[in-house]
């Protein structure tokens, strides 16, 4: 099972918004993914709230560097990063430490290539989030 114990909510299976953000996220559909998930972090009171935050804000880093934007890409990947890192390796079903490195190294590239270079950024290297099911241990079952 994919569960952290710093925060019990890590245990929980991914909630449908959260789901429908990866899946956005996943499609290039960047700034959609935001207003997804924006919804979800904002109606969140425990901590996991910063995984969803986080998770918006790797997005929409990605929607910067889309428009040309490589400061707020830079800026936007280190405060996600900051923000997911603590749930790794795994919250509530999503592969946080692949995320996390995958995300990091689309920040080396990004500084690497400076703002002046910033269009020759490699997309294929943009992650891909993963959301593992949850078994139920008790009942051997996806839940």
């Amino acid at each position: 099972m994919c569960c952290q114990a710093a925060d019990s909510a890590c245990c929980e299976p991914p909630p449908a918004e959260l789901r429908e953000g990866v899946a956005l996220f996943n499609a290039g559909e960047y700034f959609t993914c935001h207003e997804v998930l924006e919804e979800l972090w904002r109606a969140e009171l425990r901590p996991v709230r910063g995984l969803y935050q986080g998770i918006l804000q790797i997005g929409v880093a990605f929607h910067h560097l889309q428009r040309g934007n490589w400061i707020g890409a830079v800026r936007l990947l280190e405060r996600g990063l900051a923000r997911v890192e603590p749930f790794q390796p795994c919250c509530q079903g999503v592969d946080t430490a692949r995320l996390v490195a995958q995300a990091r190294v689309c920040l080396e590239q990004l500084i690497t290539l400076g703002p002046e270079r910033s269009g020759a950024f490699p997309w294929r290297l943009v992650p891909t989030i993963v959301i593992h099911e949850h078994v139920d241990a008790e009942h051997g079952r996806n839940r």
